[in-house]
């Protein structure tokens, strides 16, 4: 995702007075310019970077709709549109399949060990932010089987 999209689309949100959309999508900027910042390339941010800070917030806008207490039914609507705003914006994710047959293509040698903690090591940095981590570590963990 690039980060002009995301101020494009807050503008086009402002324009056709959708405030729940504003709301979502500026809180979404902030995020990224925050997180810009704290690792020092404010002028330059990589879509790698706008892609996690979305993934963190979808993360976060999940949580809120678990942790809220079902009367609630005006928070819970709240927090529903929110994730459903985020999610528009999140990356897709890599299936199980694609994971399992990404892992015996690249890291076959890996993979022979059995040893999943290694395997965990080395496949990580590559499917970080391109696979949910619970189908990662379903997927590893069958193939140590």
């Amino acid at each position: 995702m690039q980060f002009e999209t995301l101020q494009k689309d807050m503008i086009t949100a402002m324009k056709a007075r959708e405030k729940a959309r504003k709301d979502s999508i500026s809180a979404l900027i902030s995020a990224v310019k925050k997180a810009a910042i704290d690792e020092g390339c404010r002028d330059d941010i990589k879509e790698e970077l706008v892609d996690r800070v979305i993934l963190k917030e979808l993360k976060t806008a999940k949580e809120q709709i678990d942790s809220c207490p079902k009367e609630r039914t005006d928070l819970l609507e709240e927090y529903q549109t929110r994730y459903d705003i985020i999610k528009a914006y999140a990356p897709e994710m890599m299936s199980a399949q694609e994971v399992k047959d990404l892992i015996l293509e690249q890291f076959a040698e890996v993979v022979s060990s059995k040893n999943k903690g290694m395997i965990m090591k080395n496949v990580m940095p590559v499917l970080k932010g391109k696979a949910d981590g619970r189908v990662i570590n379903e997927v590893v963990g069958e193939l140590c089987k």
